[in-house]
């Protein structure tokens, strides 16, 4: 079965392949007649018998109709530079398809693993490890499309290897073929021992290797973090505890792949004198000819050294079942989009929570119980909760990126488990407290949404965001490279360009996720305004922990500990005894400064 999983990476480019296969079992043939040449050559000179030479009949014959000794090692060197220039221009063939069996193969998988990943839930992407999938995107796959494309060849150009040398050998003498192959079982034994210690092994190193992968990811990930908190120590600490039970586990590895190495050179290099030793004793008792000694030791190679490189492939075969199977367990794992016959109706806007609850599959508390709110389409909603209460649930239900497990949520009247996944993302535009922005211009992160905008959309985006003025104060302005995840910019600068982002693309429902907390309050004032004037039939979800962000809203949810305790528009909520009040007089009085500081109206 984890053959299986292998092999049919490699189906698609058989014809490859097996083109590979039928190179190298030839090379291997004809590099078998160089040995024959020396023979044929030592034989003339010393005017044995070449009658026994086992050249083709047609060659044989043509050689044996030349009288002068010269003319035939003339025309065995000829023959020999030919030959070598045939096997050199299949050598270059036969790398050249290995290359490109191995690129293709390459290709074939980071595609289809990278874009598997890419539709798995989003429960899934918050318990992996980055670290551990960018190690199985990269060198788990070089891993394995190294194996396919060089080793399996290399299994095939043993076993010709092993064939051509013992039938060139047996043709001069069968009791030495016999002789040079008596280590065949006991290498064969030794590598399936080896193979099976190396298959539980290197699963030990894989996951070694992956805990330490990700301590780097997140290191390089959150440098900034690390380095506000002066905590660079902590984290080369951390580090040097998984590098070195890293190198730990592979330093036994390296040593338990010494001594079989050590092994098999002595094996090697006994089976070898031994078949030197009976070669020139049978030369001394005439049973074969000086020549034909010369010739059998040549092709020893070809008997006995294969042996030992199956040691390599054995090793590697078990590194490459371990690397295959953690390529397999992420794609066997259920993407999210695998729903049939979905509905994909015109989203306007209007979105109803019917006795709603949700819970997550690992835990027996309920994240949100019994929620029950119309949003109508074109309304402004804010909802205002502690941290925890269950407010970005409720966004994350609505795009689907998690799933109700009690009640119903509509969209235009159909239900939401009825909607295609990816239609109802593309009609939802969603701004998180945390944007991520990608190390391309600022004109492009604004554009990356619609990429038809026109370049008065995007600057109208900006300008509602507010941001336009920060953006002309750079100095390349729009056509500013961002650093990577935008680092190069403030959180309320990249906070805005997001908005404009989402802006751009004029989706039917926009959420606002905390995507305002980084702002100042005159900014923030600024915001709320314009999006209030470009509302018009767009409905607008606004999570937010400032109830000076909330009051804007045409009606504000309260949350508590995952259920619904206020509904109502501000003035009504400021005025009713609730969490909501008691944040509101709290934050409204600094408003009411801020205001009066600015020259505004105070609230009443």
């Amino acid at each position: 079965m984890r053959v299986k999983k292998l092999i049919k990476w490699g189906k698609k480019y058989w014809y490859l392949i097996f083109t590979v296969f039928f190179l190298t079992a030839t090379l291997q043939l004809l590099y078998s007649y160089l040995p024959i040449f020396i023979q044929y050559g030592i034989n003339v000179l010393s005017n044995e018998d070449v009658s026994n030479v086992n050249f083709p009949k047609p060659y044989l014959e043509f050689l044996a109709k030349q009288t002068d000794t010269i003319t035939i090692i003339i025309i065995l060197g000829v023959s020999m530079i030919s030959l070598q220039l045939v096997r050199s221009f299949m050598r270059f063939t036969d790398s050249y398809l290995k290359g490109r069996i191995t690129e293709n193969i390459s290709k074939d998988m980071r595609l289809e693993l990278y874009d598997h990943i890419t539709d798995l839930s989003y429960t899934y992407h918050n318990n992996v490890d980055t670290g551990d999938l960018i190690q199985r995107c990269t060198s788990d796959i070089d891993t394995s499309c190294g194996f396919i494309s060089n080793r399996f060849p290399e299994i095939v150009n043993i076993i010709a290897t092993v064939l051509s040398g013992a039938y060139q050998v047996g043709r001069i003498n069968f009791t030495l073929m016999l002789i040079s192959l008596i280590i065949m079982p006991i290498t064969i034994i030794s590598s399936i021992i080896y193979f099976r210690y190396v298959n539980r092994k290197f699963q030990e190193i894989e996951e070694a290797e992956s805990q330490m992968m990700t301590v780097i990811q997140e290191n390089l990930a959150g440098a900034r973090v690390v380095r506000a908190f002066a905590n660079e120590q902590y984290e080369i600490e951390k580090l040097e505890e998984k590098n070195s039970d890293y190198s730990k586990k592979n330093g036994r590895f390296n040593t338990m792949m010494a001594i079989y190495w050590g092994s098999s050179d002595f094996l090697v290099f006994a089976q070898y004198s031994l078949t030197m030793l009976v070669g020139v004793y049978f030369a001394q008792k005439g049973i074969i000819q000086t020549a034909d000694l010369i010739a059998c030791l040549m092709l020893m190679g070809m008997l006995i050294w294969p042996f030992r490189g199956l040691g390599r492939i054995i090793a590697d075969f078990g590194i490459t079942l371990v690397a295959i199977d953690r390529i397999e367990e992420v794609l066997d794992i259920k993407s999210e989009f695998t729903e049939d016959n979905l509905t994909k109706p015109k989203i306007s806007g209007e979105i109803e929570f019917k006795n709603v609850g949700f819970k997550f599959s690992d835990d027996n508390k309920p994240v949100l119980k019994d929620i029950n709110f119309k949003i109508k389409k074109g309304e402004m909603i804010a909802f205002v909760g502690k941290t925890g209460s269950g407010k970005s649930t409720i966004v994350n239900l609505i795009t689907r990126l998690l799933e109700n497990t009690e009640g119903q949520i509509l969209i235009d009247g159909v239900d939401l488990k009825s909607i295609d996944k990816r239609h109802i993302r593309r009609n939802v535009g969603m701004v998180l407290q945390d944007p991520f922005l990608f190390s391309k211009t600022v004109y492009e992160n604004i554009a990356i949404a619609n990429r038809h905008a026109s370049d008065e959309e995007i600057y109208e985006a900006a300008r509602l965001a507010c941001i336009d003025e920060d953006i002309k104060g750079f100095e390349k302005g729009y056509d500013t490279i961002v650093g990577e995840k935008g680092t190069t910019l403030s959180g309320g600068q990249k906070q805005r360009i997001a908005i404009a982002r989402i802006l751009v693309n004029k989706r039917p429902i926009v959420i606002f996720d905390d995507s305002l907390s980084a702002v100042d309050t005159k900014t923030d004032l600024s915001i709320r305004t314009s999006l209030k004037n470009a509302q018009s039939d767009m409905t607008m979800i606004i999570i937010t922990h400032r109830t000076t962000t909330a009051k804007e809203a045409d009606r504000i949810i309260v949350l508590e500990d995952g259920m619904i305790s206020e509904i109502g528009t501000h003035e009504e909520l400021s005025h009713k005894e609730g969490l909501y009040k008691d944040l509101w007089d709290v934050q409204g009085r600094l408003e009411e400064k801020f205001m009066e500081l600015i020259g505004g109206e105070k609230h009443e």
